[in-house]
């Protein structure tokens, strides 16, 4: 009996989303996407699943700079990815507003300041030329220092 006590005393049932809660958030609409350019690199990528994760040099509106699982269009070839190159990319952001009944749960029950749900999609990307700095090597440039 002493079991059956220590049960029904733990926390699991209250950490668990209410059934209304769970409902809203896997059917949250989401609005137009937004195209966000970022530069940044790849941390990781998953080919099988036409996912990367990626660190961005400049936030994004919600104040993140690491996206995991960042949808990859599977017309993109994921073979030349390189991690850790920096890359210019374009990133459809879409956002999901959650109602106030939600939003006021999270933040009282779970002590979690959300008001909207996120999904990114990669549109583009494109490796920058970070040698740059670097003097010229091309004859003509060269010509241009004479």
């Amino acid at each position: 009996m002493g079991k059956t006590k220590s049960a029904s005393s733990r926390p699991s049932e209250e950490e668990a989303l209410p059934t209304w809660a769970e409902d809203e958030i896997r059917s949250v609409q989401f609005g137009q996407p937004e195209v966000l350019t970022r530069t940044g690199y790849i941390l990781d990528i998953y080919e099988k699943d036409f996912k990367i994760d990626i660190q961005l040099y400049e936030s994004l509106p919600d104040g993140r700079t690491i996206i995991e699982n960042l949808d990859v269009p599977k017309s993109m070839d994921m073979g030349t990815f390189m991690k850790g190159f920096v890359y210019e990319f374009k990133i459809k952001t879409f956002k999901g507003l959650l109602s106030m009944k939600l939003v006021e749960l999270l933040k009282t029950k779970y002590a979690l300041e959300m008001d909207a749900i996120y999904k990114f999609e990669l549109q583009e990307l494109q490796m920058m030329d970070v040698e740059s700095d670097l003097p010229p090597t091309s004859s003509e440039d060269a010509d241009e220092e004479n």
